[in-house]
């Protein structure tokens, strides 16, 4: 671990995850917690109902392109009521892109979880309605990968004529 959690209200999570508390460190003045992903749903359920952090901004992900815990899954949470924000971020492998979903803890997960699957292909398990959100249901591509062409993959979609017309 590589510093302690200044932030007071978050007093608790240390002795809460134990072990399962990977990495710390503030990111922009705001704390980032790695945390175990086998830990995820309840610490989340923790951090809601137990420090305040009612309100989840976001989900996103990314792409570490490494051969292991390939991808990295954010949670942005506010507390309304202490005015502070909080990052909790999860590790997920290519193999197995699985996380349990928090939509039952917040509502606002539901499209934030929806765009992380369809940009990654990282699926939430007992996610109410996992389906694309942008792309259609048989595109078989995840474009926000790292390996995704970045001029898309040829023929897969009908794109818009780009060319201006000169008349």
């Amino acid at each position: 671990m590589s510093s302690k959690i200044k932030n007071t209200s978050l007093n608790g999570i240390q002795e809460f995850l134990g072990d399962d508390l990977l990495e710390v460190y503030e990111e922009y003045c705001y704390p980032l917690l790695r945390i175990n992903r086998n830990r995820l749903h309840e610490t989340c359920r923790f951090m809601k109902d137990k420090l305040h952090f009612i309100y989840l901004n976001d989900v996103f992900g990314a792409d570490r392109f490494t051969s292991e815990d390939r991808f990295e899954v954010f949670y942005h949470m506010i507390s309304l009521r202490d005015q502070q924000r909080f990052f909790l971020k999860v590790y997920v492998d290519e193999e197995q892109p699985v996380l349990p979903t928090v939509t039952d803890i917040w509502k606002s997960a539901n499209w934030n979880e929806r765009e992380v699957y369809d940009m990654f292909g990282i699926r939430f398990n007992g996610h109410p309605d996992l389906r694309r959100i942008f792309l259609p249901e048989d595109f078989k591509y995840f474009p926000l990968r790292k390996e995704f062409p970045l001029l898309g993959v040829p023929g897969s979609l009908e794109l818009p004529n780009t060319t201006p017309d000169h008349d």
